[in-house]
């Protein structure tokens, strides 16, 4: 296997993620076989209890770890799924480690960074590459060179490089460089600073790739090959862009994908691009656009939503359309007295409620699937944002404070329940229902046509959650209207019927899933509901009606 080991300097959140990703997804067009691996220094286990408004959203793999959300990127760049074990935290080694120490499997030695953690850093390193049958492991070393927690990591990769040889070995480094107005230059000082940190643990990079407003000019990018000793044609620059999508293919115009066959000895391959091109094209010049409404409450960070904007992208790319976001803060809407469904949705042409935990802002989104149902407006509901249409369908027929018993245990309608198996749970880490879960698609249903299932069948969605709905009040929804689409059929004895889509018969589109299926969806495959949504809210937009199958009858009992 070829590794190719990425940095970062001079200030943290400079874009490695897509970096890699974008190198990956050159490296992919041109059929080589790539996997990517996120370190993150930090002693959490995972990113699974992290607040969003701190890390971002937590990206879940199809094996069920709750990861980084450049694990994301990787998966929809790349468009594949990434082997478990390709999020390695400073908390997951330490822990094998003392595990093994305990274990005795260390026999009389004094357990020690060098070699012992280091060298279950590269076995993890391997490991992950090895699972995924790749030719390539792009690797990106998270936060900055200097900080003292990346020092196991970067001493670790120091030490690949003998292992594995300088010719199945590359280091790139990303750095910024930033334009001052007053004076009208670059400042290629940061880089030179940053290099030099680099270089103290060991390591000299084989590329040096500067993140800046616009490309640099080639004066700039000689000076910064001059003093950072790496050849002229080996510095690039990852320039502002439009959108990530465009990334690929800056990187390629500037040769890395060259400067990479080159460095390892590859035959010299076309790139098909192709996919890229296409969605840069309809993201420049959209023959339609369309506005959809987020209500959330994380709607400062629109990281803690990464894998649903970019849903919404992909679906806007399969539809020729442009998506824009409007930002609905659901804790406003709750408030009384406060901003009214009327003042916020009367623009858009869909409404999404996502995910989340904890009962701030969840009036407002009943609110809003109250909006959404009585008005016709297009809805999606992901994960929380099922539950929520649940909620309010419930109250709409009569069941007065029917409520989730995560928002009120006291409710006298608990619609929404905790997961059996999760009443003996005591921790909170790892212990949702995670990773790929079947769904049953009943036939006749608008998921079923969503699925190009019409008959009905069986598809793989991701899941992040502990509450469903509650069985006892099934019969009870779904006579006064409410359709379950989908349910997740016998595995093992556990869980089989439970709720895990509803949908409304006589609505433009009013689709809830309680699984993750943005975190499936790629740039040139679009999530089946998202896909859906956008072309029900072109639909309204464009004044037609209804763009998917109605419901039958059977499907409604």
């Amino acid at each position: 296997m070829k590794y190719i080991f990425v940095t970062g300097g001079v200030v943290s959140s400079l874009g490695k993620g897509v970096a890699t990703a974008s190198l990956g997804a050159l490296m992919r067009a041109r059929g080589y076989r790539v996997t990517a691996v996120k370190i993150d220094p930090y002693i959490n286990i995972d990113a699974g209890t992290m607040r969003p408004y701190e890390h971002g959203e937590v990206f879940v793999t199809a094996s069920g770890a709750e990861t980084d959300l450049d694990l994301g990127n990787y998966e929809r760049f790349l468009d594949l799924d990434v082997p478990e074990g390709s999020n390695i935290t400073t908390g997951q080694v330490y822990l094998d480690v003392i595990r093994k120490e305990r274990a005795g499997d260390y026999l009389s030695q004094t357990v020690q960074v060098i070699p012992h953690i280091t060298d279950e850093i590269k076995r993890r390193v391997r490991e992950a590459g090895e699972k995924a049958g790749a030719e390539i492991v792009i690797v990106e070393v998270g936060g900055t060179v200097g900080d003292i927690e990346s020092l196991p990591f970067l001493e670790a990769i120091r030490q690949l490089r003998f292992d594995e040889g300088v010719e199945n070995t590359l280091y790139i480094h990303l750095t910024l460089v930033p334009y001052l107005g007053t004076s009208h230059e670059f400042k290629t000082k940061p880089t030179q600073h940053s290099v030099a940190t680099l270089r103290s643990v060991g390591i000299s990079p084989d590329v040096v790739m500067v993140r800046s407003k616009e490309r640099l000019p080639e004066s700039i990018t000689r000076k910064i090959a001059l003093f950072t000793s790496v050849m002229p044609g080996r510095v690039f620059t990852s320039y502002d862009v439009s959108h990530v999508y465009e990334v690929p293919l800056a990187l390629e115009e500037q040769g890395l994908g060259k400067a990479v066959e080159t460095h390892f000895g590859l035959e010299a391959m076309h790139p098909n691009l192709a996919v890229w091109q296409n969605a840069v094209k309809i993201l420049r010049t959209p023959p339609k656009e369309v506005t959809i409404a987020i209500a959330g409450k994380y709607t400062a960070m629109p990281d803690a939503y990464l894998s649903l904007l970019e849903s919404l992208t992909h679906a806007g790319i399969a539809n020729d359309a442009r998506v824009n976001i409007k930002w609905v803060n659901a804790e406003e809407l709750a408030e009384e007295g406060g901003a009214t469904p009327e003042d916020r949705f009367a623009d858009v042409d869909g409404i999404l409620v996502p995910g989340g935990f904890g009962i701030r802002g969840i009036e407002g989104k009943i609110r809003a699937a109250r909006y959404a149902r009585e008005r016709r407006v297009p809805y999606l509901g992901i994960c929380l944002g099922m539950q929520i249409a649940v909620i309010e369908h419930a109250r709409s027929i009569g069941l007065e404070r029917a409520n989730s018993s995560e928002f009120d245990e006291y409710s006298p309608h608990r619609v929404i329940d905790l997961m059996p198996e999760q009443l003996e749970v005591q921790g909170l880490g790892g212990t949702m229902r995670l990773g790929d879960w079947p769904m049953e698609v009943r036939a006749g249903t608008r998921l079923a046509a969503l699925y190009g299932i019409p008959q009905g069948g069986t598809v793989m969605e991701r899941h992040r959650h502990r509450y469903e709905v509650n069985p006892a009040y099934v019969r009870q929804l779904t006579d006064a209207g409410l359709v379950v689409s989908g349910v997740t059929p016998g595995m093992e004895g556990r869980g089989a019927g439970l709720v895990e889509a509803v949908e409304l018969p006589d609505h433009p589109f009013f689709v809830g899933l309680q699984s993750h299926p943005e975190f499936k969806s790629r740039p040139m495959r679009a999530s089946p509901p998202f896909k859906g949504f956008i072309a029900a809210a072109l639909a309204r937009r464009e004044g037609r009606q209804d763009v998917t199958p109605s419901v039958t009858s059977a499907a409604s009992s």
